[in-house]
């Protein structure tokens, strides 16, 4: 990014979030002083540090991990509110949690809260980063915290994306999705990880929130993926979140990654988020897919290995899956491994969320290089594949929530569909807030694709 369009970018964020600060309360902007928690607090103060330095991070204390129950806080800290490493009025509260992994282990989380000063900490929006990355020093909390790398420009520019909502008097959550060694697409745990956020933050008296606060889930791209993967997962692993969500709403969402990774192949722009997904699935999931890869899958595997999406947009234009792969796996579905993971991460196979939902999604990929348009999967906007994510609204709608409400934007990319969607979305969540009826475009959806399982090749 340029460095004028950087400047440009702080600046803007900075004020903003400068103005939805003010006028703010003495209690909200004096630092509080570290949580009594299962471990020790972290230093009071933090300035931009190397992402493997910050003791923040680590779960240090004497109890094993498994002995708290997911949501647990376990680390508080007070910090200012940073954009590209520069300070803000804007104080930040950061939660290090007990969580749970795609494999189903516990883990650690990290979320950050900001307090609207017009707020009385009985609603909140948990808003899911787009941030797309392999590395941990790209996630929300460094760069809040005043961590500075080029695949965290994106959270930097999302600090505009929560000013509407902190002076309409919501207070913002941040959660790191994607867990601390950023395991990139891995829906479940993403999905885990932001209902866990939840519950420390209505357990930690510094956040001004309580079990009782209403939330509303929003998110675009990676985020709409941890955005839709928490409202599937609340009803069966976080009930009592559940119960106090009004609703969710995405745009460009993630459904079935099998799909994708044949959308998106041989194309111009985002063909590099091949190599991504399934350097993410072997992380999440803890296997090995380097065996079934060509010398050149091997050389891309190891650039993109701690990269992000910077490093993967437009770098590989024509790259292919046949290209990453030995000759004897030039179809996906002959590598066992690839195909229990990409099934483990299809919400066709997930429940229905039992809150209201808001989906919407773009089908002009076009624009962004990607002519695709195979038999079973057809077009999409770019990255996301239009037809599943028509289907997943659709079943919804069969499976009990007709609060679906559902808007494809036709001649739009995935880039270009968060312009409407974004204003659309927050008058969706104020609507919900407001305890209006949600709408439903139940019945009127178009018909899309399969989401039935992969299975293996013959």
């Amino acid at each position: 990014m340029p460095t004028t369009a950087v400047r440009h970018l702080a600046t803007a964020a900075i004020t903003a979030l400068t103005v939805a600060a003010l006028p703010v309360s003495a209690a909200a902007a004096a630092p509080s002083a570290p949580s009594s928690a299962p471990a020790a607090s972290s230093a009071p103060s933090v300035v931009a540090k190397a992402a493997g330095s910050d003791p923040f991070y680590a779960y240090d204390g004497s109890e094993p991990l498994s002995s708290f129950a997911p949501g647990t806080v376990l680390k508080t800290r007070t910090l200012q509110y940073h954009v590209l490493g520069i300070p803000t009025p804007v104080k930040a509260v950061q939660l290090l949690f007990r969580t749970t992994d795609a494999q189903g282990r516990p883990s650690v989380g990290v979320t950050s809260v900001v307090r609207s000063p017009g707020g009385d900490g009985s609603k909140a929006v948990s808003y899911q980063s787009a941030y797309d990355s392999l590395n941990p020093a790209d996630g929300p909390s460094r760069a809040i915290a005043g961590n500075v790398s080029l695949g965290g420009v994106l959270p930097n520019a999302e600090a505009l994306v929560l000013v509407p909502f902190l002076l309409q008097g919501y207070d913002v959550v941040v959660p790191d999705t994607e867990g601390q060694s950023a395991d990139f697409a891995a829906g479940p745990e993403y999905g885990t990880t932001t209902l866990d956020s939840i519950r420390a933050v209505g357990r930690s008296p510094e956040t001004g929130m309580n079990a009782s606060t209403r939330f509303g889930l929003i998110g675009y791209s990676g985020g709409a993926i941890a955005t839709q993967w928490a409202a599937t997962l609340a009803p069966s692993y976080a009930p009592d979140v559940n119960r106090n969500l009004v609703g969710f709403t995405e745009g460009g969402l993630l459904v079935d990654p099998a799909h994708n990774l044949k959308y998106v192949d041989g194309s111009a722009i985002w063909a590099g988020v091949i190599p991504m997904a399934l350097i993410g699935a072997s992380r999440s999931f803890g296997i090995d897919l380097k065996p079934y890869m060509s010398s050149y899958g091997l050389e891309v595997y190891s650039k993109l290995e701690n990269g992000s999406i910077v490093n993967a947009l437009g770098q590989y234009p024509g790259l292919t899956w046949k290209k990453l792969a030995k000759p004897e796996y030039a179809d996906p579905n002959s590598v066992p491994e690839f195909l229990q993971a990409v099934n483990k991460l299809n919400l066709g196979s997930a429940a229905t969320p039992t809150v209201p939902g808001f989906i919407a999604q773009g089908n002009g990929g076009v624009l962004e290089g990607t002519f695709s348009n195979l038999p079973g999967i057809g077009t999409g906007d770019g990255v996301m594949v239009a037809g599943d994510v028509r289907t997943l609204a659709r079943q919804y709608c069969d499976t009990g929530n007709k609060a679906i409400k559902y808007q494809q934007y036709g001649v739009l990319s995935h880039v270009g569909a968060i312009v409407p969607w974004a204003p659309q979305a927050l008058g969706w969540l104020n609507d919900r807030f407001a305890g209006k009826s949600a709408p439903s475009d139940c019945g009127r959806i178009p018909a899309g694709n399969s989401l039935a399982p992969e299975k293996p090749a013959s």
